[in-house]
């Protein structure tokens, strides 16, 4: 499993998975707030399959040319 969750996505996920999540605590108590947890579980383990059947890739280092 490759990751494919950059540095930047990853706390933005899992801040937006809590607040989703927290939704079923305070907010409307429906059942869809509990998807945030897939948010927060996959900024944790930084692999997305969503991304990945879509060939998405935000953890790419951008490789640059050394000019001489």
């Amino acid at each position: 499993m490759k990751n494919n969750i950059g540095k930047i996505e990853r706390p933005i996920r899992i801040a937006l998975g809590l607040i989703i999540t927290s939704l079923a605590f305070w907010g409307p108590a429906t059942p869809w707030a509990y998807l945030g947890l897939i948010f927060v579980a996959t900024g944790s383990v930084r692999y997305c399959p969503i991304w990945h059947l879509f060939g998405v890739n935000t953890n790419a280092k951008i490789e640059t040319e050394k000019i001489k």
